[in-house]
């Protein structure tokens, strides 16, 4: 069942806030484009790739309350 396993996440809502796009977040963090749409419709994705974004927007490993749900 489709959205059954999807967590909400501000990601899109932080790097709009940032007025970065897919493509820049996506190589700031060293991961796809594709894998940036896919985390901001809330499919699950690695810890390595929260990890990895979080830095990417400035933020700390410790501030992953404020962007991913758990």
């Amino acid at each position: 069942m489709e959205g059954d396993d999807k967590k909400a996440n501000r990601v899109q809502v932080l790097r709009e806030g940032q007025l970065l796009s897919k493509a820049e977040l996506a190589r700031r963090a060293g991961v796809s484009v594709l894998t940036i749409d896919r985390v901001e419709k809330g499919a699950p994705c690695r810890v390595d790739t929260k990890r990895k974004i979080i830095l990417a927007l400035g933020l700390k490993v410790t501030d992953k309350d404020q962007v991913f749900e758990d």
